[in-house]
């Protein structure tokens, strides 16, 4: 019975690690929602600004609660994105301790370059995809057989559009790292990646259709970023493994 308790421990160890780690992170997406629902009027008038630059100059709210729940919203899209290094933070606190050195060198690249990335498609999104997807979609207002077409945006569904792209370039852009760690894995080669180009601006155009609103233009604008960044990723992962292979031949002792 003892050598039963005995081997449960470890596992029952990490699971209480596991858990004292998520509840920091949690307490972090707490502390930083309670802090963003206080700024989430001037939150929302800083994402607001690409749709007052293209011309418009009024949201409105049809449900009597829309407008708070897009408050509730826009502070929990903040407090997850000001969070998250805490939550990476966390993540490698917990894994690192099963790492070997060389192994923390290698990951720590990746996991300090997932913010980084994501802050880039972020800013992409909002300072040049953005603007574009709207002067052209506001473009279809105007006269229509006699009848005056105006665009009147509601608050929530104008959000949900922003969020789209914010966390679609976003996350799309996270597309090298994940190709890099999924070679260094050994799951996939670097001549695979290259016979899968094809394959692979297929499923950008795929995940552009899934990502942005169901538009050509929103959708060109992540689908061939997507695939500028798989043609990086290919040249990174050439890059990196050159270096490895010229630092083992460094490394081997002279006979």
């Amino acid at each position: 019975m003892s050598e039963i308790d005995d081997s449960k421990m470890p596992l029952l160890d990490h699971l209480i690690e596991l858990r004292r780690r998520l509840l920091w992170s949690f307490l972090a997406l707490a502390i930083a929602f309670g802090i963003s629902i206080y700024f989430a009027r001037p939150i929302f008038g800083f994402l607001v600004q690409p749709l007052l630059a293209s011309g418009q100059t009024k949201l409105i709210y049809t449900a009597i609660f829309e407008a708070f729940f897009v408050e509730i919203k826009v502070a929990f899209f903040a407090a997850a994105f000001f969070s998250f290094p805490v939550f990476a933070t966390q993540l490698w606190r917990f894994v690192a301790p099963g790492l070997y050195s060389k192994e923390k060198r290698a990951f720590l690249p990746f996991l300090l370059a997932t913010p980084i990335l994501f802050t880039v498609g972020a800013a992409m999104a909002y300072y040049m995809a953005i603007p574009v997807a709207l002067t052209y979609l506001l473009g279809f207002g105007g006269n229509v057989g006699g009848v005056e077409q105006e665009a009147l945006p509601g608050v929530d569904n104008y959000l949900n559009f922003v969020m789209k792209f914010i966390f679609g370039f976003g996350i799309s852009f996270l597309l090298p790292v994940l190709l890099m760690l999924l070679e260094r894995a050994g799951i996939v080669t670097l001549e695979q990646l290259r016979g899968a180009r094809r394959y692979a601006i297929v499923g950008a155009f795929a995940i552009a259709a899934v990502l942005t609103p169901p538009d050509v233009v929103s959708q060109l604008l992540l689908a061939i970023p997507l695939c500028i960044l798989y043609e990086l990723a290919i040249i990174t992962i050439w890059f990196t493994r050159r270096r490895r292979s010229t630092g083992e031949v460094a490394e081997e002792p002279a006979i």
